[in-house]
């Protein structure tokens, strides 16, 4: 039988994981063959690691939550497992900037809900009133929303205005660069919209879930490869043939055509290439897929440029180690929007993961755009680096100069599950469910962190197999008759 030939667009995590699956299933024996197209030199997207003045410095995602298993297990597969290594939980704690000063994040914070919410009582991050609603909410029993809502009006139904603005509102620009006001409950938020449903209050839901958990003592919240998450990137792309993995190939579209199977598809690329596939995986973004897909099925380019983006600019920041003896004891912190900086959050890297910083060095990752401020893109590398010493001078009373800095720009990559996100998402499914051999995975669909991306991925190459099995059953039926 012909190997059929699977086009994989985008070489990102998702892109990567949805190649390295059907390279895999290929050489347990499916009949397919694996070409991937990456548009820029590198693979891994935002999954970069360099080392800069002695230390580890990640262009992108630095980590990935413990509790989602899907990068750890496939870093197992790749021979990674001993590279795994936890957050030092020791000194995690999260800081917010309130009127220029540094407070903490309440401790037992567990997706947004306080576990005890009478330890608020003691944060200066709270009014009075605000507490009183947070205390008292174990005692109501909301009803659900009609239809899907705002992740900031369904917490302030909870908890009030006051824990929108000083805490879920920070933990979410950092998180999506987005604002509470636009994100969707429903998509981000789904577990606790559920246990809105089952148990009218939060907190109550959450101490029965609780209860029926078994949760690994001392397990890290956050996990990384110790020589950095490029690691991965280099390991999955080992796994792939190097005769099937192209870079530099800016894909222009996708059109349908005639194939001995009876459709296939072709991808069309800007320098006059063109690519015959019997099947193509779309691992890029929202708007790149709408672009790709505009004479290809119009409606379904229309939901899919309806998911939003916003973009990021990271800037890591070097310095001696007497720099760092002067940091809190702390991940970093975060900015609400309240505030008259343009910095959205920083992490404290050697806090964090110490392995990543030699001790005569201490780095600082500071983060900007957003919804926010998407302007601060067009900065020039130096103006960068200067706005983040104002703004690190301001809040940590830090004046040295950096001995070293990186600069990294990430236009339009973060997606915007922004409300009425999940009913897009059956609308492109729906048309997708017209369209033998099309498939999508990335961070637009269903979750944004490194975990979402490879199950999505994968995800997608399953998909994938199962229609190409199908389709040499059905070639054989015919043939039998």
């Amino acid at each position: 039988m012909t190997p059929k030939r699977i086009a994989v667009i985008g070489g990102g995590i998702s892109g990567l994981a949805a190649a390295y699956s059907l390279a895999e299933a290929r050489r347990g024996g499916a009949p397919v063959e694996e070409y991937l197209f990456e548009a820029s030199e590198h693979l891994g997207g935002a999954l970069r690691t360099e080392e800069l003045g002695g230390c580890l410095v990640e262009a992108g995602a630095d980590s990935f939550l413990t509790e989602k298993p899907e990068a750890s297990e496939l870093c197992r597969e790749l021979g990674l497992g001993d590279e795994l290594i936890g957050s030092n939980d020791e000194q995690r704690r999260t800081l917010i900037v309130r009127y220029g000063k540094l407070l903490p994040l309440p401790a037992g914070l567990e997706f947004f809900v306080p576990r005890r919410p009478w330890s608020l009582f003691s944060t200066a991050l709270l009014s009075p009133g605000d507490k009183l609603a947070v205390v008292t909410e174990v005692f109501q029993r909301r009803r659900a929303a009609r239809g899907d809502e705002s992740v900031a009006g369904f917490v302030e139904r909870h908890f009030g205005r006051g824990f929108v603005e000083n805490i879920v509102d920070p933990l979410l620009a950092g998180i999506y660069g987005g604002a509470s006001e636009q994100l969707s409950a429903g998509a981000v938020l789904p577990r606790l919209v559920e246990l809105e449903r089952t148990h009218g209050s939060l907190v109550r839901g959450l101490w029965r879930a609780r209860a029926k958990q078994e949760k690994a003592p001392g397990q890290p919240l956050f996990t990384t490869l110790g020589s950095g998450l490029g690691t991965l990137v280099a390991a999955l792309r080992a796994r792939l043939e190097d005769t099937r993995t192209m870079r530099q190939r800016h894909a222009a579209g996708v059109t349908r055509i005639a194939s001995a199977g009876g459709q296939g598809l072709r991808v069309l690329f800007h320098i006059g290439e063109s690519f015959d596939a019997d099947a193509v995986i779309l691992a890029v973004p929202a708007h790149e897929a709408a672009r790709l897909l505009e004479t290809y099925d119009p409606q379904l380019a229309d939901h899919l440029v309806e998911i939003p983006y916003s973009s990021s600019l990271i800037v890591a920041l070097g310095y001696d180690a007497a720099v760092q003896e002067r940091l809190p004891a702390a991940f970093g912190f975060l900015v609400p929007r309240r505030e008259p900086l343009r910095m959205v959050a920083c992490t404290f890297v050697a806090n964090k993961f110490p392995h990543r910083v030699p001790p005569d060095r201490t780095l600082l990752r500071c983060f900007y755009g957003g919804v926010r401020d998407e302007a601060v893109l067009e900065l020039n590398d130096q103006q960068v680096v200067e706005l983040a010493r104002r703004e690190l001078e301001e809040v940590l009373g830090l004046a040295a100069r950096p001995r070293f800095f990186a600069v990294y720009r990430w236009r339009k990559a973060l997606p915007q599950y922004t409300v009425g996100h999940r009913e897009r998402l059956e609308a492109v499914h729906h048309r997708l469910t017209g369209h033998r051999g099309l498939f999508l995975c990335g961070n637009a669909y269903d979750g944004i962190g490194v975990s979402d991306c490879i199950r999505s991925g994968k995800t997608a190459a399953e998909a994938c197999l199962h229609e190409v099995a199908a389709q040499d059953r059905e070639s054989k039926v015919e043939t039998a008759f």
